[in-house]
């Protein structure tokens, strides 16, 4: 039996409820109806505070440390963050400033976003896949914007959003499928 792929989800979100959790509840649980997955949700909101007062990664708790170990050693990185005035919050980028600069190189990263409208879609290419580009990351090739319209009492009820999730994940698929210990960590 293959070994599942660690994945490790971040809803960068700060506030309850939040689209952004639902968005990344929704693609991994796509991911899990597609691939043999073992998966880790890092609610940033529950760590928001530690991160942000962190000025190096010394100063965290071992819990905090664990959390950035998990980052550092997924197979797969679900990245889901709200936009704010164009773009990721500032203590979810300071997250990844905590995060070593080589652990993620070919470390494919599925990039999702939520915010008030449409024109905050394309976060997704001009500020996250930038981000990860300095981590030598592999982003794929297709996220997952959804905007305030997609979702009615904090559930998604837009069909195109339904398709644009399972999409992403289709086109994940292959590149475990093709070559799945190549891509799988080592811990």
């Amino acid at each position: 039996m293959p070994k599942p792929i660690n994945v490790v989800a971040i809803a960068a979100s700060t506030f309850t409820p939040s689209r952004t959790l639902v968005l990344t509840q929704a693609i991994l649980a796509e991911l899990d109806n597609q691939l043999p997955i073992t998966s880790h949700l890092i609610e940033f909101g529950s760590i928001a505070r530690q991160v942000g007062g962190a000025l190096s990664r010394s100063e965290l708790s071992d819990d905090i440390e664990q959390q950035l170990q998990r980052i550092e050693n997924a197979d797969l990185l679900l990245v889901a963050t709200p936009v704010y005035r164009g773009t990721y919050p500032g203590q979810f980028k300071h997250l990844f400033d905590l995060i070593d600069m080589n652990a993620l190189i070919d470390t494919p990263v599925l990039l999702a976003a939520t915010g008030g409208s449409e024109r905050h879609a394309l976060v997704i290419d001009h500020q996250l896949r930038p981000l990860f580009s300095f981590f030598q990351a592999l982003t794929l090739p297709i996220g997952v914007y959804a905007s305030e319209a997609d979702f009615s009492n904090y559930q998604i009820t837009s069909e195109p959003l339904q398709a644009r999730i399972q999409l992403a994940v289709e086109r994940a698929v292959p590149l475990f499928a093709a070559r799945p210990s190549a891509l799988l960590k080592t811990a």
